[in-house]
This record gives C-alpha cells, structure tokens and sequence, in this order.
C-alpha cells in the first residue's frame, strides 16, 4: 500500500506580548485514544487530572517549575514530566518568559488497565521526571555509529507508550524499516532539518513541528551535510506484544 501523505503540523512558538494562555489541538483522530495539544502559558496554570487517562508532559521552550504533592520540579527545554498519581499539577512559567509543552493524554482502555495494574509500583506511583540528555542511551542497527539514541520514556511506565530521541549530523540517515505494530509521532527539536519518507511519500521536517508516519508504511529519515537531525519518537503500540519491537534498542555499556 502506498501513502499518499505524510500528516505533519507546525507548532507556533510566538505567544504575543499580553496573551497569557494558547491551545493548539494537534493529530486529532489520527491515533486512537489519544489527545494532543500544544500549550503555552505566561502564567500559573493547574492541570486536572482525569480518571481513566494518563498524561505525558514534553517542555519544550521556556522554563518553570512544576508542584506536585508538595514538591517542585525544574523544568526546562527537553524535559519530561509524568505526574503518575491522579492529583492537581500546577505549572508555573519562569518570570517574563513564556514556558511551552506539548500535553499528550493517552485514554485507557480495560486491557490497559488490567496491565497498569500489574506494572511495578516505582513505575506508576512517584512522578517521573528528567532531561532527555540524562536518559539512557542505546545503539540501533538501523542507525549510524554517529547517531545518539536515548529512551527518554521507557514502556511499562504507561501501557502502550514508549517515547525516546535520535540526534546526528549530517550527512546521515536513519535506515528504511517497517513496524506495523505501532502508530509513531515525530517531534521536531529546536536546530532539526531533516527528511522523512514514507513509501513514496517524503516531507521536509524543520524545528518545533510534530509529524505522524502512516502505520504500516516503509520509511526513513535523511539528513543533509551541515545539518542537524534532532527529534523525539513516539510509539504508541497496538497492544502490549507489539512492545517486543523494542528489543531491538540495545542499551549502550557505560565507559
């Protein structure tokens, strides 16, 4: 099957002086039970969690702090942020700046509740909370020996759901592959410009903009001399035996 379209959406990062709130709903219906939006703020803002959901927090411009529980929480630029336990979450952007993230809410279904569950207890209860630079890096075979990998949401943590990032420089690629077990986002990081193909299709994938690989189809990711390819994976596995494809990342031994 060839696809004709590669899904992508550009973020808007220009909150104009005196707008204190923005909203942009991003891939609706593209992947089922889940809901994306764009966010940004000037202001403190509580986010209400909601039974049945869990919901993954990337910072990606600006910084704040986070208070959960009674404890704060840094953020910055390429930071991750799960609350885990079902409690207000207030985000307070830096003094004169505009903090901006990205809100992914996955909706459970019984089966993923069932596993959830069954996950171990420091997974699901303290919140998870880190820098993408700080999580563990592994190789790939299909990329190069120059490329830095990193899983910056390990499954098990949310049912379904793995996150990580892939950073090189130019020239460089990573290679034609297929993984019909799972729907997959790319997040454009600041300094990004690179290709991505998909079947017959290919799209120009800049800075700050989220990109959806048609499911199923055969794709890859170029990157020209003199440019950066830098960007977060989503995986949003059909169901739990589909997380068998991430064997193929292979932790990196430490020095």
């Amino acid at each position: 099957m060839l696809h004709q379209n590669i899904p992508i959406v550009h973020l808007d990062l220009d909150l104009p002086e005196g707008q204190y709130h923005y909203a942009q709903t991003m891939m609706e219906g593209e992947i089922a039970g889940i809901f994306i939006e764009h966010k940004a703020i000037r202001t403190e803002c509580n986010e209400v969690p909601k039974d049945g959901y869990k919901t993954i927090y990337l910072f990606l411009h600006g910084e704040g702090t986070l208070s959960l529980a009674g404890a704060d929480y840094a953020v910055a630029p390429e930071t991750v942020f799960l609350p885990n336990k079902a409690e207000t979450l207030c985000i307070r952007p830096a003094p004169q700046q505009a903090l901006h993230y990205l809100k992914i809410v996955s909706k459970l279904t019984d089966q993923d509740q069932k596993e959830l569950a069954g996950f171990p207890s420091e997974n699901t209860q303290a919140p998870y909370h880190a820098k993408f630079t700080d999580c563990q890096a592994y190789v790939e075979p299909i990329k190069s020996p120059n490329t830095v990998s990193r899983t910056i949401l390990p499954n098990k943590i949310i049912p379904r759901i793995a996150m990580g990032t892939v950073q090189t420089q130019g020239p460089d690629e990573v290679g034609a592959h297929e993984h019909p077990m799972l729907e997959q986002l790319f997040l454009s990081l600041a300094n990004n410009n690179c290709t991505v193909y998909a079947d017959e299709a290919k799209v120009d994938l800049p800075p700050y903009a989220l990109l959806h690989i048609p499911l199923g189809s055969r794709h890859s990711v170029s990157v020209e001399e003199g440019k950066e390819l830098y960007y977060v994976w989503m995986d949003f596995f059909l169901d739990s035996k589909g997380e068998e494809w991430l064997k193929t990342h292979i932790i990196e031994e430490e020095d």
